[in-house]
């Protein structure tokens, strides 16, 4: 087959300006202008908005709301994950109904979860203190007995004032 010169869609308008020698020609496509595409679109427009007047619930759809949050009367189980060492992370369990915590480590070389640690803590709240340090309980008690001294005595002596 022999070539064909090839399809010069340049704009024939003689209001724009002739494109610069050597520049590629400017193409210009224009799409069938056909009336009745206007009417679908603006009469399945109007479908949409009576639809949406004459449902039942008028124009205001009932609020939908996201599923409610754990709070801190929460129940059951929780995971979460974390970081256990430098290199290594894990999977975090709490059982909040039986009072139990517990950790599986992430081995990416195997691909597994390896159990690590298990707790109960029914039992912890019962101590008064243990592993604390510095200050004490006993000096921290003391020290706020001591500002709330400080305070009612602030307290009556600007009331004495007025």
């Amino acid at each position: 087959m022999g070539r064909r010169a090839p399809l010069d869609l340049t704009a024939s308008d003689s209001s724009r300006p002739e494109p610069a020698v050597g520049s590629p020609p400017t193409i210009v496509v224009q799409a069938p202008r056909t009336p009745l595409m206007g009417w679908v679109v603006a009469a399945g427009l109007l479908v949409i908005a009576a639809c949406l007047v004459l449902r039942p619930d008028g124009l205001g759809a009932p609020p939908v709301f996201a599923q409610q949050t754990a709070h801190a009367g929460a129940r059951g189980v929780f995971a979460f994950t974390g970081q256990l060492s430098k290199g290594t992370f894990g999977v975090f369990m709490v059982d909040v109904d039986a009072g139990t915590l517990w950790c599986y480590e992430y081995v990416p070389a195997k691909r597994e979860l390896r159990f690590v640690a298990s707790r109960s803590w029914l039992f912890d709240r019962y101590l008064k203190e243990f592993n604390a340090s510095d200050p004490p309980v006993a000096d921290i008690e003391r020290l706020v007995e001591q500002q709330r001294a400080r305070e009612l005595q602030a307290e009556a002596e600007q009331a004495f004032e007025e």
